[in-house]
């Protein structure tokens, strides 16, 4: 297996250089080397991942510290992650390019090589943009996740304008933006390279509306309330979100809906406490039905009750399972336990007859001597 090569002589730039440099070091050789512009060229794609994982490291103060200290054993697994490198391997490349979209420039310079300024020219296109996503928290009982429930919410978002039909315009007429042609784009040029940025004249749609509807404005979305009912399935968790797809904000000029995500939160119950599809509570035995045993009545998440069996000797503390009495599981088919944390009730005082009876016990259990002595005053 070759030996990796040191990172900063894969950048070409000196131990001592600055952020700045490095960066300027790791863009000219991602531009040159990357697979999408060498396609089939095995090489270039190696040197590609070889200079991408040089420059993961240096940018960060923390791996550049470990790396300078101890080698590529200082940083080993620290920048290559799950997907090593490569094709996506490093996506944030903002600070690279200094405020370019890093996307606009590969997209221009892998389509036939055009429109990065290599001689030919990008066909223009008006993008259809979706809408914005929505977030609803909800909260719901311990009851209704045992159940499962349907409601209602209203939800306050941007839909398209009814009069105009979301286009914006009161003929139903767009015109082609004069700034870039009906491309969506405007372009720079900075000496070999000509750089594409979204037209901020007709934000990237490449038309304009020009008579603006009078109820929209000319936005093609107005705002209104609309209520959605809501199926929330037995046996959910807090912190689930469930999408209702196209329930968001609409597109503007006529684009797609985002979608709506209810984000379900759990109220906390007075009697029981949920772990898993398992819901824990505690019950007050008496200390005489400690002793020798009994049924005591239980109360589940359903409204109904379960008799649950004391065995004689029960120690403070004690655990029982109630089983199939908790939560359902999602999809339906198996329920969850109650577990029940016994709580032995010792009298505070007794009267004169009470006690003598318990020193009564006290002198017949010769096995738990001095158990009683805790109830004497």
């Amino acid at each position: 297996m070759a030996e990796k090569r040191d990172y900063y002589d894969v950048l070409g730039v000196s131990r001592s250089v600055g952020l700045d440099e490095i960066k300027k070091a790791y863009r000219k050789l991602a531009l040159k080397y990357h697979p999408d512009r060498n396609k089939g060229n095995a090489e270039a794609e190696a040197m590609f991942k070889e200079a991408t994982e040089a420059y993961e490291v240096l940018r960060d103060d923390k791996k550049r510290k470990m790396y300078d200290q101890f080698g590529h054993a200082g940083v080993s697994g620290a920048a290559a992650g799950q997907e090593g490198f490569g094709r996506g391997a490093y996506t944030d490349f903002s600070d690279i390019f200094s405020g370019t979209s890093f996307e606009d420039i590969f997209e221009n310079l892998f389509s036939g090589m055009g429109g990065f300024g290599f001689g030919g020219s990008t066909r223009g296109r008006t993008r259809v943009r979706r809408g914005a996503d929505l977030r609803y928290n909800l909260e719901i009982s311990l009851e209704d996740v045992y159940h499962g429930k349907e409601v209602k919410i209203q939800i306050p978002r941007e839909e398209h304008c009814e009069k105009c039909g979301g286009v914006g315009s009161a003929d139903g007429k767009l015109e082609t933006c004069s700034i870039c042609q009906g491309s969506g784009q405007v372009r720079r040029s900075s000496g070999f390279f000509s750089i594409a940025s979204t037209c901020n004249h007709c934000g990237g749609e490449g038309q304009v509306v020009r008579n603006p509807c009078s109820s929209c404005k000319g936005t093609g979305l107005t705002m209104k309330k609309r209520m959605i009912n809501i199926r929330i399935p037995a046996g959910i968790d807090s912190g689930t979100r469930l999408k209702v797809s196209g329930e968001g904000e609409a597109g503007p000029k006529g684009g797609p809906s985002g979608d709506l995500y209810v984000v379900i939160q759990v109220k906390k119950h007075p009697k029981f406490e949920r772990e898993g599809m398992d819901l824990t509570t505690s019950i007050e035995i008496p200390v005489t039905t400690a002793i020798l045993g009994g049924e005591v009545s239980v109360e589940t998440i359903d409204g109904s009750s379960v008799r649950l069996k004391i065995p004689a000797g029960t120690q403070p503390d004690t655990t029982f399972r109630v089983r199939g009495k908790g939560l359902p599981y999602m999809g339906g088919g198996r329920y969850g336990d109650i577990l029940v944390e016994a709580e032995i009730i010792i009298p505070k005082s007794l009267n004169s007859k009470a006690k003598e009876l318990v020193k009564k016990l006290d002198e017949e259990l010769s096995q738990s001597s001095g158990f009683f002595d805790r109830f004497r005053t």
